[in-house]
């Protein structure tokens, strides 16, 4: 993804002076704060803290392409770009008005926790639905599972895959 205008949630960031680091550019810290703050009004907008969920990032990163100076105004666009078992995968776009272009990428593996139990959790079918209707607003179509054949199957879960003809009685027969 190269371009804010794939996003379906673009969140407005301020660069502040306190931002700076000692070489009079944005602090590389910074971007994983703000890229937080756009991750939060998306899990905002499909209302994803009113189910007793709470979201964990498992992994993050970051590419910088060009620094940011005060003052400046970014535009974070983010977006869910595929839909896991007990979580998300998000990217997102930097881009600066004072530059009047893309400054940084970043990426972001979510997973849901049960808020009482702290074990991680599915993905509710009314989130990954919330998910893909706003993905679906950006004109992306979001699958909301994954093909059988694609699946990552334990060895139970394989076992019964592949001997599901015998197991499942036929109909009709």
């Amino acid at each position: 993804m190269t371009s804010i205008k794939e996003c379906p949630i673009v969140h407005h960031q301020p660069v502040a002076w306190g931002d700076m680091d000692a070489f009079g550019h944005l602090n590389n810290v910074q971007y994983y704060r703000y890229m937080e703050s756009a991750r939060i009004e998306y899990l905002t907008q499909i209302d994803a803290f009113g189910m007793g969920l709470v979201t964990v990032i498992a992994s993050s990163s970051c590419r910088y392409y060009r620094p940011v100076f005060y003052p400046d105004l970014l535009k974070i666009g983010v977006r869910v770009v595929e839909l896991r078992n007990s979580g998300f995968r998000m990217v997102y776009v930097l881009y600066s008005n004072q530059q009047a272009q893309m400054v940084a990428t970043g990426e972001s593996i979510v997973v849901l926790v049960d808020a009482n139990t702290h074990e991680k959790t599915a993905l509710p079918l009314a989130l990954k639905q919330r998910i893909a209707k706003l993905e679906a607003s950006a004109g992306h179509e979001l699958p909301l599972s994954e093909p059988t054949d694609k699946l990552r199957l334990s060895g139970l879960g394989r076992a019964l895959m592949e001997n599901l003809d015998q197991i499942v009685p036929k109909i009709g027969k």
